[in-house]
């Protein structure tokens, strides 16, 4: 569902969010963390940074970090830069018109999942991801 880019960006978010602070990261150090090639992964993050995601610096000690704590940040507006499933809902079999009026044989249902997918995107921050499911259970 998501495209690699929107993935990559999202996988770095967490990232960053699990060490929030004032220290900003390099694109190389997140990009060997987490296996991304490094050019494709400065592009996205300048995206993010663009869209109000991240906060970026330049120079020796530049880098990036998040631009807001991570419970103000929806996956929504991660992924939404870069063609996310948050956006206008696209039709299942590609068809470029697709709407209640004039549906694809796939339109009734796909409707249903891909509304649910956007409410999910909308409403899960970043900070909700940050918990481990044992944590969520005992409460």
């Amino acid at each position: 569902m998501l495209s690699q880019t929107a993935e990559y960006a999202l996988r770095t978010v967490l990232y960053l969010a699990a060490r929030q602070g004032d220290r900003l990261f390099r694109v190389s150090e997140i990009a060997e963390e987490l296996g991304i090639p490094q050019n494709y992964l400065s592009k996205t993050l300048h995206i993010l940074a663009r869209a109000g995601v991240l906060h970026s610096s330049r120079g020796k000690n530049g880098g990036f970090r998040l631009a807001r704590p991570a419970n103000e940040i929806t996956l929504a507006q991660v992924v939404a830069p870069f063609s996310g499933p948050t956006g206008e809902r696209i039709c299942l079999l590609g068809r470029v018109a697709c709407s209640d009026s004039d549906p694809c044989p796939a339109h009734a249902k796909w409707k249903a999942v891909s509304n649910q997918v956007s409410s999910f995107f909308g409403e899960t921050k970043v900070s909700d991801l940050q918990e481990s499911p044992v944590a969520r259970v005992k409460r």
